[in-house]
């Protein structure tokens, strides 16, 4: 038991039930320790824009071959479109079959239209313009601007721009390209520094959720809630699970060796607060760093799985609650406008009902006041939808390092399996070795 304790791990898990205990039997002061999981994140949010430029750029200048990393980029995209329309598929097709919302008898004029004032507002911002609207989104207004705000999607671009710069400026670009190197390896110390802060975080998110809520919270709109968290277990153990067994990889074994990051998106709902540590993981594996630095930044933004399977399943629900009859055309809508409005949510205050609101204003026919029905579930869904995506991005970064041979499969397989690297394998450059085909 000490030993279990003294891991990352043990720490969590009993920060968790400590949290869990204080919310039901001091739920005022439960409530009170939010600032606990919200500082924990802000510490990670703080170093992630730096951290993922310095990745980018380093694993894109060291790869040489620029075609290379724009094989990658590409791939990862398509990638990330087949798998997402997986997941909205699913979504819409599972809600569709089980019905969550039928029989609640909802009507719309009923609904407090106040609650959904904020959230309409950002659906309007992100839905605004369409396609080419977003697309310019993408591009920064400045520099500074882009890392001030946090947006990884805009710091990845001029990562990518830089790095590519980097690659071609020959001897000139050696002196920036291994100061980078010394600030990337820097700034993983500090990300060590913060993890240990982990428990606390946890301790405090949990103690507000249970304080706030309740047990009983869990409660309401139960079939929805738990068909989603099935739908999202399925999604991850059978298609992700076959996407791993035809890359050559064990999903169950990828899940435990990043057991201690999902305990901590589990309890804070976001996967930002692990992004540092997971592709530090994953460089750690084996895989190139140029294939981590821009497959798992860009999936935050455009591989959002379990975030793609609740929409279509959302908005079905809302129509079903309200008895709102749609045809097959509506549906088709739905799955067309969730291709769009789920790609570049990361960072969309309360994203997950923005995004939804989003879509169902494309569709006149579902009440989007309906969107008020499921506020008082966002949390809960927040849990399996930060896993879900995390962990398909994670898959995503595998699959694809598979394709290209930029993963070192020996090292891989001993790490999944539980075998602890000698000291002097710890600190692993791929770089320096041999593509293993």
């Amino acid at each position: 038991m000490a030993k279990f304790l003294k891991s990352l791990f043990g720490q969590v898990i009993a920060a968790t039930v400590i949290g869990v205990v204080i919310g039901l039997f001091w739920p005022a002061f439960g409530a009170s320790l939010k600032p606990l999981g919200d500082g924990f994140i802000k510490l990670i949010k703080m170093i992630v824009p730096v951290l993922v430029f310095c990745v980018v750029v380093h694993g894109i200048s060291s790869a040489g071959n620029l075609k290379r990393v724009g094989r990658v980029g590409v791939k990862a995209l398509v990638y990330f479109e087949v798998v997402t329309t997986v997941a909205l598929l699913l979504g819409l097709a599972l809600a569709v079959i089980f019905e969550p919302g039928a029989g609640m008898n909802i009507d719309p004029a009923s609904l407090d239209a106040k609650s959904m004032s904020a959230y309409v507002e950002n659906a309007n911002r992100l839905a605004g313009g369409g396609v080419v609207e977003f697309i310019m989104k993408l591009i920064p207004g400045s520099v500074i601007g882009a890392f001030a705000t946090g947006d990884v999607l805009q710091v990845l671009i001029f990562s990518v721009l830089f790095g590519c710069a980097l690659s071609i400026s020959g001897k000139h670009g050696v002196p920036v390209a291994n100061m980078i190197d010394a600030v990337c390896q820097v700034l993983f110390k500090v990300m060590g520094i913060i993890i240990k802060l982990a428990p606390l975080g946890v301790l405090g998110a949990i103690a507000f959720t249970v304080g706030k809520y309740g047990i009983g919270s869990l409660k309401q709109l139960a079939y929805f809630v738990s068909l989603y968290f099935v739908t999202v277990i399925v999604f991850v153990f059978l298609v992700l699970g076959l996407i791993m067994r035809a890359a050559g990889y064990s999903l169950l074994k990828l899940l435990r060796y990043l057991r201690e990051e999902l305990m901590i998106v589990f309890a804070t709902t976001s996967g930002d607060s692990v992004l540092p540590q997971v592709m530090a993981k994953l460089r750690h594996m084996g895989i190139r760093d140029s294939t981590v630095g821009l497959v798992i930044p860009t999936g935050y933004s455009f591989n959002l799985d379990a975030f793609s399977i609740y929409i279509t399943l959302a908005a079905v629900f809302i129509a079903q609650a309200t008895n709102t009859a749609y045809t097959m055309g509506d549906l088709a809508a739905i799955l067309a406008v969730s291709l769009i409005t789920s790609k570049g949510a990361h960072g969309v205050p309360g994203s997950a009902i923005v995004v939804l609101a989003a879509t169902l204003q494309a569709i006149p026919g579902i009440p989007a006041i309906g969107l008020v029905i499921v506020l008082s579930t966002d949390w809960f869904m927040g849990i399996a939808r930060a896993l879900g995506n995390l962990i398909g991005n994670c898959v995503a970064t595998v699959v694809i390092a598979e394709w290209e041979g930029d993963i070192d499969r020996e090292r891989a397989h001993r790490i999944l399996d539980g075998e602890t690297l000698a000291e002097k394998e710890a600190d692993y450059d791929y770089e320096t070795t041999e593509t293993p085909r």
